[in-house]
């Protein structure tokens, strides 16, 4: 049985996601630390000890075959992937072992850049077509389980 676990520190998407869940009949957990919690109904909320990714960690602990993530962390991802699931991030797009090592790059540079002083433009204000990217790419993954 396919389950959605969403890494909800940071996840614009969780109530959607919980919401698509329950409407498809998927048990759905969320895993967040102490200073982001969230309780939902229809969902198992999941509150670990606040810590440089404790989230990330407990996730991937939980995970099993053909579980679906909901996360934007492209380390997770990828740890992910090693476990076999399937990961979308909120905006619907789908990390695979083709575009994964891709994203680890740009994220590195982004980060040798920042920690050399310089800038990068933050995310912009989450459109509708975002919204509508992410319940129909979980939609559809849920169906193909």
């Amino acid at each position: 049985m396919t389950r959605v676990l969403l890494d909800a520190d940071g996840c614009p998407v969780v109530e959607e996601a919980v919401r698509i869940c329950r409407r498809n009949g998927v048990e759905c957990l969320i895993l967040c630390d102490t200073s982001h919690q969230f309780e939902k109904e229809g969902a198992k909320t999941l509150v670990v000890s606040k810590g440089a990714d404790s989230v990330d960690f407990a996730l991937v602990n939980l995970l099993q075959p053909g579980d679906v993530v909901v996360t934007q962390d492209y380390g997770l991802a990828a740890m992910c992937l090693a476990r076999g699931a399937r990961i979308l991030n909120q905006d619907g797009m789908e990390y695979t072992a083709e575009n994964i090592d891709a994203l680890l790059l740009a994220r590195h540079t982004a980060k040798k850049i920042r920690k050399a002083g310089g800038r990068l433009k933050g995310p912009r204000k989450r459109t509708i077509e975002q919204d509508l990217a992410f319940r129909n790419a979980l939609e559809q993954l849920l169906g193909e389980t």
